[in-house]
């Protein structure tokens, strides 16, 4: 069994200014390292479809579907929030970062790929269910979770979100949903400042400290997530995969190193195996100092890859 690859050219016309740090080359560095590690020959390649409408409002309202849509512009930059922009290609590009999503839970239930990583953008964890924010437009890894829970009537599906940002906009998604359980670790007091004093017995939020290191990653998620997750025994596994937290990435302010993406990669494959199949949609999110994010992209994808 292989592990899918999704991308789209779209992807990579979305753009917010020349000195913003979501930009194209983002998704270059990641190809680039697959390319020179030999790793990219042995993955299964998609080009990412468009998600539906349908699939969309699984969890994001239609009056902001709607909205984001009548603020595609047809020239320059339309600011969704102080730090979220459209530019003529935005819209494409964030219904195809989706739709990668959606294209992998319909190859790993299919058995045409063991798993899927999505090499996509605009990121998608900070998209509530009403609002833009934090880079992200459409919530790509709630669209595909909720897709799975819709189109093959799964009964239990988790979300693992290791960027250095919380989740804020998956939990504002699911947290009414005992079909899904959210599992984040993240930097706190942090943008978007939340998340430390929320949760549930389906929201397991991990508050880490600036500075904390990989060790003290590891510790979170061992004696949080993992037996959340073995007690809750999830049918299909979803990653959101942002590298922010490596300790090259100076927007995160957290000290991870690869080992420690191989590391929670390695445990989460594991958990899969015994409970859902083998089943994992990795979706890229954050990341933004590219040498560290490519080098943990393409750690990450090699584990679920077995090479």
């Amino acid at each position: 069994m292989t592990t899918a690859y999704l991308t789209h050219s779209d992807c990579l016309k979305h753009e917010m200014g020349a000195e913003h740090p979501e930009c194209p080359a983002r998704l270059h560095a990641i190809e680039d390292q697959l390319i020179s590690s030999g790793l990219l020959h042995f993955l299964a390649y998609y080009e990412a479809p468009e998600a539906s409408r349908e699939q969309l409002l699984r969890v994001h309202g239609e009056s902001y579907v709607a909205a984001i849509h009548a603020s595609s512009p047809l020239s320059g930059l339309v600011y969704l929030d102080g730090d979220t922009a459209m530019n003529p290609f935005s819209l494409a590009a964030a219904f195809r970062a989706a739709g990668a999503a959606v294209k992998a839970v319909d190859l790993v239930m299919a058995g045409q790929a063991e798993n899927a990583f999505c090499n996509i953008r605009p990121p998608g964890h900070h998209a509530g269910r009403d609002s833009a924010g934090g880079f992200c437009i459409f919530n790509n890894v709630a669209v595909a979770a909720a897709h799975a829970l819709a189109q093959y009537g799964l009964e239990r599906v988790a979300i693992a979100d290791f960027d250095v940002h919380h989740g804020d906009g998956t939990e504002d998604i699911f947290k009414d949903d005992g079909r899904v359980m959210l599992c984040s670790t993240f930097r706190h007091p942090f943008y978007p400042y939340c998340g430390a004093d929320s949760g549930s017995d389906h929201i397991i939020n991990v508050p880490l400290a600036a500075g904390a290191s990989g060790e003290d990653f590891r510790a979170a998620v061992t004696r949080h997530w993992l037996p959340a997750l073995e007690d809750f025994r999830p049918q299909m596994l979803f990653i959101s995969a942002g590298f922010d937290a490596h300790r090259e990435d100076d927007m995160g302010g957290l000290a991870l190193r690869e080992a420690d993406y191989v590391w929670v990669t390695e445990q989460l494959k594991a958990l899969a195996e015994r409970h859902a199949q083998r089943r994992i949609v990795s979706v890229l999110e954050g990341g933004y100092a590219l040498s560290a994010l490519a080098r943990s992209a393409v750690a990450h994808i090699k584990v679920l890859s077995s090479l």
